[in-house]
């Protein structure tokens, strides 16, 4: 398996991050983070323990379908249905269909959290001119 990087930053991070990458200002890194989440509040609700346990089963029972899983995990499948499928926008994980079923498969075994405590991601501007220059 292989190992997710995530990062936080609020929409309007976001959005002036896109726009210098659009305008050549910034090159993405191969080592920013592929996923992002807009707040620790929203990435703690999509790997709460119980999620992380969910993802767990999947790894290792391999259900072959949402009622297995709802079976495995006890929640239901209504409940599942919306969890899987904020997964699958994080890319933690990804539905195989097989016939009729859908079956929730782990992309990711481990994920790494990059969370910026200043702003390192825009660029400093340059330094004003001052008159002993």
């Amino acid at each position: 398996m292989t190992t997710l990087k995530i990062g936080i930053a609020d929409t309007e991070e976001m959005k002036a991050l896109t726009l210098r990458i659009a305008r050549g200002e910034e090159q993405p890194s191969p080592d920013d983070p592929k996923v992002w989440f807009i707040s620790t509040e929203s990435f703690s609700k999509v790997l709460s323990a119980p999620n992380r346990e969910m993802l767990r089963l999947i790894a290792e029972q391999e259900p072959e379908s949402l009622d297995a899983l709802a079976e495995l995990t006890g929640r239901a499948k209504s409940n599942l249905s919306r969890t899987l499928k904020a997964m699958v926008g994080y890319g933690l994980i990804r539905m195989e269909r097989s016939g009729k079923k859908l079956a929730p498969k782990l992309v990711h075994d481990r994920v790494v959290l990059e969370l910026a405590l200043a702003n390192p991601r825009r660029k400093a501007s340059r330094p004003k001119e001052t008159a002993d220059e």
